[in-house]
């Protein structure tokens, strides 16, 4: 306390001329109306730059918060465009049963629930490439359940524990994903066979069958583990070689798999109904 009196005792010229200042700044300010006015708008000016950099830095730190809410909404949204797109397709057949006089239950749709899940591991230049997800059991995932992003297919889940899965990449060499070409529904089946990460093999297209560079290419709804029609990419090229039975095609992926950071699990009610009874009928299929 003694040395603060010394302080002010030492500066009290100083600090009269400062408050001084300030008395006068402030007459000045209350008692002239355009002073007053320049004075306020840019004080105003500063404060909002203030809080403008305060809601910057509050936001920043929200944005973990932030993705997961718009993940979970984009999941819940793309649930919801898978549904309609399978309803589309049981109206399509309902009417054309009605032509044949042949009853077919449209509501009878197969559902499927989408799981959002951040990425937190991820490779792109190995042999077998796998991603680890930030989500497990507790959110409902099993292991064998497809895996999509926004713009396409990405592969299946392989272990699960409680908070994380480990997904088998479509970048896998046994990693086989059923799918057709859009425009004309031939089946195929598609495969990464190494070397370029944006590039897959689109296999047993015959030949009598006329792809052509850009056709898009679409999983078949063939198996449990995706919904039919999700996007695995476009054709780049198309070889027809003499000695083989079926085309050489190259398929351009959706999915820049070096730059995933959300992706959603897809979750299929009925596959273990389904896969049990293709068991007992003897039913063996390696694709996914």
């Amino acid at each position: 306390m003694r040395n603060l009196f010394a302080f002010i005792y030492r500066f009290r010229a100083f600090l009269i001329f400062v408050l001084l200042e300030v008395l006068c700044v402030f007459l000045i300010v209350r008692y002239n109306t355009y002073q007053g006015a320049a004075f306020f708008n840019s004080a105003n000016n500063y404060v909002g730059r203030v809080l403008e950099f305060q809601s910057s830095l509050t936001d920043y730190f929200r944005l973990g918060s932030v993705n997961s809410t718009l993940a979970r909404e984009n999941a819940a949204l793309r649930q919801e465009i898978i549904r309609y797109r399978l309803q589309q397709q049981a109206d399509s057949a309902t009417i054309l049963a009605d032509t044949m006089y042949v009853k077919v239950d449209s509501a009878t749709v197969a559902p499927f629930y989408l799981h959002a899940g951040r990425v937190i591991n991820n490779s792109v230049r190995r042999t077998n490439n796998y991603l680890t997800l930030s989500i497990g059991t507790a959110d409902g995932v099993k292991p064998g359940m497809g895996v999509i992003a926004p713009n396409g297919a990405i592969g299946r889940v392989k272990t699960v524990s409680e908070h994380y899965a480990t997904v088998t990449s479509l970048l896998h060499s046994q990693m086989l994903i059923s799918a057709k070409i859009k425009k004309n529904n031939t089946f195929g089946t598609v495969k990464w066979t190494g070397g370029d990460y944006r590039t897959a093999m689109l296999d047993y297209i015959p030949l009598h069958i006329k792809p052509t560079k850009g056709d898009t290419i679409v999983t078949s709804g063939f198996n449990t583990v995706f919904p039919e029609g999700i996007m695995i990419g476009t054709i780049s090229s198309v070889e027809k070689e003499l000695d083989k039975s079926f085309y050489t095609i190259k398929v351009k992926l959706a999915v820049d798999f070096a730059k995933l950071s959300y992706v959603y699990v897809v979750e299929n009610p009925k596959k273990d109904e389904r896969e049990i009874l293709e068991q007992n009928a003897g039913i063996i299929t390696d694709e996914q």
